[in-house]
């Protein structure tokens, strides 16, 4: 049996591994919350370092932790925390009951136990480092959680912002390098008239382009925090002076624009600001499944589908069918974003359910929002990076489609007018719009290729075709 120690706390004593630097209350959450199976997400776990270190400072500063040794080793203990250098110690699971006291407490004791390591005495030590007195010294779960959440929220936003980016550049790229195939475009399903595979790619930028200014944006929303605001935001049992000074170093550490709510009460009660920003990543999500739906039907085939589009192939699509590739890449990026769909609403619910001075769920709410932003920024990174850099078109069947269909009768209009291009259509059974048109006399093939060039088909309105 491996070593233990003792550690008591206000329900009574519990043996810890000797090895843990977490302590009694981490090893009662262990127990309790078997659920996720997965600790809490480590962007949290490194921003709990930064409000750790930013009270630590603050604190010293202000004169309430005189002693310096241990003062050093706690910051060290933090600073290596933010470092990521202590994630492993940090098991909570990332749902949990108590609005997230329990990562406080697996945060505190960690560092407590770091620092007496740096000090040369033994882990559980606390009468010389207290995970209480001094690691949480003027502060609460109610609000370092939030605070630590927001700033961990500000980082995956900054990540997914620059991925939103990378593929909105990639279709750009994709809008010049395909404007010259004129295509079928289609509206519910069915042909309607023709359209360059660069405009629709140019589309699809644009309703990035869009969501990447909507992500911008919602940065300053998580801005501000509630730190000082200890339990419900009337800052009980924390100086005046650390109040007004706190989230000032806070801000200095992380070089992020936060500022302290002008409410904290408010501030600790609700938590919509998180609503709002997922509402975001739920916007973004949607614009990820309409493009990844139509590169799947664009790219459907080879044969026997519209067959417009080459997808990179990344891998054999079946066990059983020879030679068969799937849409794989643009699959999975529509799972990612039909996930943060359904974590949009889970942490709206846990919003809603919040109760008088404090929402109990934040714990649900900071997994969802952080891995929302995992989920969308690696969806958009492997639709870039394994679909839409590499993807062509199949030219000649492109073409195929506009000479043989009828989607190319409305680009007609101009020259024989609605009467005759209809008669036209009806005439063209069987041979195709462009053959027909040609061996019946409605237009010469240079008229033909004129109305349905890129240039015709991509710009605003037409010009009076020469006779």
């Amino acid at each position: 049996m491996s070593e233990t120690r003792r550690e008591k706390d206000n329900l009574g004593e519990l043996d810890v591994p000797a090895s843990a630097r977490h302590g009694v209350h981490t090893a009662r959450a262990l127990e309790n919350f078997p659920l996720l199976g997965r600790p809490v997400h480590p962007e949290l776990i490194h921003a709990f370092g930064a409000v750790k270190l930013a009270a630590l400072r603050t604190n010293r500063n202000l004169g309430f932790l005189p002693d310096a040794l241990k003062a050093d080793a706690l910051e060290q203990a933090c600073r290596e925390l933010m470092d990521g250098l202590l994630d492993a110690d940090i098991p909570v699971d990332a749902l949990q009951g108590g609005a997230g006291t329990s990562t406080n407490m697996n945060v505190n004791e960690v560092l407590a136990n770091r620092a007496l390591e740096l000090l040369g005495l033994s882990r559980g030590d606390y009468a010389a480092v207290s995970p209480l007195d001094h690691a949480n010294l003027h502060q609460s779960t109610n609000d370092t959680f939030p605070t630590a959440l927001r700033i961990a929220a500000i980082q995956g936003l900054r990540e997914l912002e620059r991925q939103v980016l990378a593929l909105q550049e990639a279709f750009q790229a994709q809008e010049k390098a395909l404007a010259h195939v004129v295509k079928v475009a289609r509206t519910e399903l069915q042909d309607a008239v023709l359209t360059t595979l660069g405009r629709s790619m140019g589309a699809y930028a644009e309703a990035l382009n869009r969501d990447r200014w909507r992500l911008a944006k919602a940065e300053e929303r998580l801005r501000v925090v509630n730190l000082g605001g200890t339990a419900i935001g009337t800052g009980l049992a924390a100086p005046t002076e650390y109040i007004f000074r706190v989230v000032d170093e806070l801000r200095d550490l992380t070089g992020m624009g936060l500022a302290r709510a002008e409410n904290l009460v408010e501030a600790t009660q609700n938590i919509d600001t998180l609503v709002e920003v997922s509402g975001l990543l739920k916007a973004l999500a949607t614009t990820l499944v309409k493009i990844s739906t139509d590169l799947r039907v664009l790219a459907s085939g080879p044969e026997a589908g519209l067959g417009e589009l080459k997808l990179p192939p990344r891998q054999a699509g079946s066990s059983i069918m020879p030679g068969k590739v799937n849409p794989v890449i643009p699959e999975a990026a529509t799972q990612a974003a039909l996930l943060a769909m359904a974590h949009d609403q889970a942490l709206s619910m846990a919003a809603a359910m919040g109760s008088m001075e404090l929402n109990p769920f934040l714990p649900l709410a900071a997994h969802c929002l952080l891995e929302s932003f995992d989920l969308l920024a690696r969806a958009c990174m492997i639709l870039r990076t394994h679909c839409v850099e590499g993807l062509t078109a199949d030219e000649a069947r492109c073409r195929a489609q506009v000479e043989n269909g009828t989607a190319a009768a409305t680009a007609l209009l101009p020259l024989l007018g609605y009467d005759r291009v209809s008669e036209l259509v009806a005439r063209a059974a069987g041979r195709g719009l462009r053959a027909a048109g040609i061996e019946d006399g409605y237009f010469t093939a240079a008229q033909f290729d004129e109305l349905t060039s890129p240039e015709a088909v991509g710009r605003l309105g037409f010009r009076k075709p020469r006779p």
